[in-house]
């Protein structure tokens, strides 16, 4: 579900997502993703329970968008 704001960009709503659809989302593995949150180079999840954690679907949206334009300033052109 998206929302308007005062620029007309849609925005993503902020759901908390699980492992598994963060997992489809970026196409990395729980691996991976683990260590790069160790490395300080992906979202950090949020505890909701002592044995759940949940991601912010606005914060993997925005790594994604990132990951797109580049991490080193390499921005595509459209």
């Amino acid at each position: 579900m998206t929302t308007g704001t005062d620029t007309g960009v849609a925005q993503p709503s902020d759901r908390l997502l699980r492992l598994a659809e963060v997992r489809h989302r970026v196409g990395l593995g729980k691996t991976m993703i683990y260590a790069m949150i160790g490395e300080g180079r992906f979202p950090r999840p949020y505890k909701i329970t002592a044995a759940a954690a949940r991601w912010s679907e606005r914060e993997i949206v925005a790594w994604v968008n990132d990951v797109k334009d580049g991490f080193e300033g390499k921005r595509r052109k459209v």
